[in-house]
């Protein structure tokens, strides 16, 4: 296998993609191809921090235009429902996904799980501006973008779920094992490779489509910048390393379009999910239910519950599972956990519309309530232990954290754009992410009536 020694080269290819034109504000053509690249968990401070190494980031952002008070994410400020956002230009509300997956709400006393297994058609309840693009025939591509398993707007296809070899299209697949990228086609041999083994072969799989097929609309998604940030911090030397790799990633990708003979047709949009905070601590709301005899666990699992937490990094969805007793555990839940070390809220459903969330009336999978952690604490879905606040280490939960109620900086993510149709030198007050969706439908002219964002005009030419 020769994924690892070519890793070593990456760094002195990025460097030769320097030598290419990027994608500057000379590219005169109109807009034909739109590259959207998600490097996951890459906090909009950091491109302002001097020792983040990200020139490839920069560069494009003298170049084009950036978001410079940072793109609001939408609630939760997790991968999937704000991947989902992106492309739809729709807050969970409306599109439906609230966690990496569906909440699966079981009868009386049986704990709502998460099923990550599912089509896009399970997952999302409006069309995407994927569908748009695929119904006004143009080409469409996708590398590990969540929430698109079984979709039929992708030409090409290599989707962020488990299982993704056994989902991806079998031309793909088999082209990545002929490049030397995949030992084979098995989802099996592609789980061996750390994060940055299979960063690398995303982004190379990135680029064999855009040389070769050239589609209009390609969707990236980068992971390795998320789990170093979960596992070390952020603004650490391991998160600094994380950084930098990504940034040679786009630089590939930045590249490849070069080589693929479009750059002075291409808007490149360069953004992140998410942002980023330190969590030393956590808040375990279900040590206190279990102590309260709301829910019962065996070896470390829930068995049983009237009520539970599901948790979400700096939020924990609270679901009661017997319907008719919901309204009256839910306030009781509030009033047993408000004004507590590392709680900062918890909101009921009369409150939802005010983070973006449905009332659990409209919507199966929303929760009774939302437990919102202070900064510096992650809610914990353990049931182990007998206080409610633990460091990370003995709460089994990360170092650093996402999924805060979206008004927190720290949450705010990167989002800049470069290329054709772009302006030069532009620094676009704060956003929301809701108004990606209908930018790349100005960019390539679609009609995409779901978005409830407005396009970037500032931005454009």
């Amino acid at each position: 296998m020769q994924i690892f020694p070519r890793l070593l080269c990456v760094a002195a290819v990025a460097a030769a993609a320097c030598c290419f034109s990027a994608l500057s504000a000379h590219a005169a053509g109109p807009t034909k191809h739109v590259v959207v690249v998600s490097l996951d968990g890459l906090a909009a401070y950091l491109v302002d921090d001097p020792k983040v190494p990200l020139p490839t980031i920069r560069r494009l952002a003298r170049e084009g235009s950036i978001v410079a008070g940072g793109m609001i994410p939408s609630n939760p400020s997790v991968t999937w429902p704000n991947h989902t956002t992106l492309v739809t230009g729709a807050r969970p509300e409306k599109h439906g996904v609230l966690a990496n997956g569906v909440l699966v709400r079981g009868p009386i006393g049986v704990p709502t799980t998460i099923d990550s297994r599912r089509d896009q058609s399970d997952l999302v309840r409006i069309p995407t501006i994927v569908d748009a693009a695929h119904a006004a025939g143009l080409s469409t591509a996708e590398i590990n973008w969540p929430c698109t398993r079984g979709s039929k707007s992708f030409d090409d296809q290599f989707p962020d779920v488990p299982d993704a070899l056994q989902h991806s299209t079998p031309r793909l697949r088999k082209e990545l094992v002929e490049l030397g990228l995949l030992v084979d086609e098995t989802d099996a041999s592609f789980r061996k490779l750390s994060t940055v083994g299979r960063d690398y072969v995303w982004t190379e799989a990135a680029c064999h489509l855009i040389r070769t097929r050239k589609p209009n609309l390609t969707l990236i998604h980068l992971l390795n910048v998320d789990s170093v940030h979960h596992n070390r911090g952020p603004q650490t030397p391991e998160g600094y390393t994380a950084n930098a790799y990504a940034d040679m990633c786009l630089a590939r990708i930045v590249a490849a379009i070069d080589e693929a003979g479009i750059r002075d047709q291409t808007t490149l949009i360069v953004l992140s999910d998410h942002g980023f905070t330190r969590t030393p601590k956590a808040v375990r709301p279900n040590v206190l239910l279990r102590q309260a005899g709301l829910l019962k666990a065996e070896a470390g699992k829930i068995r049983e519950a009237q009520v539970h937490v599901v948790p979400e990094g700096g939020i924990g969805l609270v679901y009661c599972t017997n319907p008719g007793e919901a309204a009256q555990q839910a306030d009781a839940f509030k009033k047993m956990f408000v004004g507590l070390e590392g709680v900062a809220d918890v909101v009921l459903p009369d409150g939802f519309a005010e983070i973006g969330l449905l009332h659990p009336r409209e919507y199966n999978q929303s929760p009774d309530a939302v437990l919102v952690a202070a900064d510096g604490y992650s809610v914990s879905g353990s049931v182990d232990g007998e206080t409610l606040v633990a460091s990370n280490t003995e709460a089994k939960t990360a170092i650093g954290s996402h999924g805060f109620v979206s008004t927190l900086p720290k949450m705010k993510a990167l989002c800049l754009l470069s290329g054709a149709g772009i302006r030069s030198g532009i620094e676009l007050p704060t956003i929301e992410n809701i108004d990606i969706a209908p930018t790349v439908a100005k960019l390539l002219e679609l009609d995409y009536p779901y978005s409830d964002g407005k396009p970037l005009t500032a931005a454009m030419k």
